[in-house]
């Protein structure tokens, strides 16, 4: 049962548009949503993988809208990080804007991290990706979604919003801001978004949106974008919270999203004789396009400097002479090539870092690629490093669908393989995981939080 002030609030801003939405939200299932990861595969070589009904959606080309209630988890499309589970509302605000492979990005409130993920798919080897999540064990949810996806230039932090703004003053071309909301997009999914709906949830969104808006925008270099977007309808969280931002940050201006976004969504809604329009701001909702609730508004600040780069000392360290050594015989002995990228020191970590990237000096969770554990002289690679830079190693077992070794592996089982030594694990040529062959037998390495029960 929907709340009765929610409705009234619909009604008014529908009109005779409402009796379809409230038929979505009180008849409708919530619909799934896929998104095919272009860092680990292509279209073409997924989707004939996936016996699947799979719906296209117009405004993202590696996006589907799924039918049918199989649990995904399970399968080694979803292990071998080939896919990504994520609604179709939320993937149409990183499909309102041409991210660039060089840019700098930043997702603000990222975890689980299907929006910075989707960002990592665009970037190239000049670009970077800053997820940070405040809240510690969310942030332990997007390290794991990285590795599963095999992201591997990207820095997660757990930080607040404010102690970003003052490490990255006007440092990144795009940042994202898909704020705490109070999740009225999400009521067909969540009995809790629905049971916790008051008024004073909303105005209490509203005053932590609006800080980190601000927060965000001292993020964003001149010519850069800022892309902001919740899952609620509530205007007091959506184009109030850009009207009240646009008029503090005069320097922002709200511009129009990509045609294919555009077409999927509503118009913003002018409140208050708002001055700019906020019609350029986008509603998705479920009447109008298959998927939940959505709000999106991109903005561009005036100016252009795409020079700025954080001012901080690096937080990281090099490597020992013996770690270095150990690293560059392991590569030279068991990868094609070494992967891109240097090894540095992070507390009581090795990552294989971007080039050029400091550590900020602030609770990082995860930085670049964790190499994994060195014994005497020798590397046991992380499930990480077995992710991003499976297809470097000299030995690979692939398995495919059907083949009981690859269930057996799932299951964290140990599998026959030709060969000797650490050897990375593929699915249909995907990275899965890795082991170490010894006497025809390949001992799983396979995460145990991970394997299939």
């Amino acid at each position: 049962m929907l709340p009765q002030g929610f409705k009234n609030r619909m009604i008014g801003l529908l009109g005779e548009d409402y009796p379809a939405f409230e038929s979505c939200l009180e008849m409708g299932e919530a619909v799934r949503g896929l998104r095919i990861n272009l860092i680990k595969t292509s279209t073409e070589e997924a989707l004939p993988l996936l016996s699947h009904r799979l719906t296209p959606l117009s405004y993202c080309g590696n996006g589907y809208v799924l039918e049918g209630e199989e649990r995904m988890g399970t399968l080694p499309e979803h292990h071998s990080g080939m896919i990504y589970m994520q609604d179709p509302g939320a993937m149409a605000s990183l499909s309102a804007i041409d991210i660039q492979p060089h840019w700098w990005v930043a997702d603000l409130c990222a975890a689980p991290g299907g929006k910075s993920s989707q960002a990592a798919e665009r970037l190239g080897d000049e670009g970077y990706l800053l997820s940070n999540e405040y809240v510690t064990s969310r942030a332990k949810i997007t390290v794991g979604n990285f590795e599963r996806l095999g992201i591997s230039r990207a820095t997660v932090t757990s930080v607040d919003t404010a102690e970003l703004a003052k490490l990255y003053p006007a440092c990144f071309d795009l940042v994202i801001a898909d704020a705490p909301c109070s999740g009225e997009g999400m009521f067909r999914k969540s009995d809790d978004a629905l049971q916790m709906w008051s008024e004073d949830n909303i105005a209490l969104c509203a005053q932590r949106q609006a800080e980190i808006l601000l927060n965000a925008a001292k993020m964003v270099r001149p010519g850069g974008y800022l892309l902001y977007s919740t899952c609620t309808y509530a205007p007091e969280e959506n184009e109030y919270r850009v009207a009240e931002f646009i008029r503090e940050r005069t320097d922002f201006s709200i511009i129009p999203v990509k045609d294919e976004v555009g077409g999927a969504c509503a118009h913003g809604i002018d409140v208050d004789g708002s001055t700019p329009s906020l019609t350029l701001c986008r509603r998705f909702y479920p009447h109008i396009s298959p998927g939940e609730g959505q709000f999106l508004c991109l903005m561009q600040r005036d100016g252009d400097d795409p020079s700025a780069r954080p001012k901080f000392t690096d937080q990281s360290s090099a490597p020992t002479k013996a770690e270095e050594q150990i690293y560059r015989d392991f590569c030279q002995k068991w990868l094609l090539s070494p992967p891109d990228g240097v090894l540095r020191r992070l507390g009581d970590r090795l990552c294989v870092v971007p080039r050029g990237i400091p550590a900020p000096p602030c609770r990082v969770m995860s930085m670049g690629v964790l190499l994994g554990e060195i014994k005497g002289k020798d590397i046991i690679p992380s499930h990480h490093f077995y992710s991003a830079y499976g297809k470097l190693f000299k030995t690979r077992v692939n398995l495919t669908r059907g083949d009981p070794k690859l269930e057996k592996y799932l299951r964290g089982e140990e599998i026959e393989a030709e060969g000797n030594g650490p050897c990375a694990v593929t699915y249909c040529g995907v990275p899965l995981g890795g082991g170490k062959i010894s006497g025809g037998r390949l001992k799983n390495h396979y995460p145990k939080g991970l394997r299939n029960k």
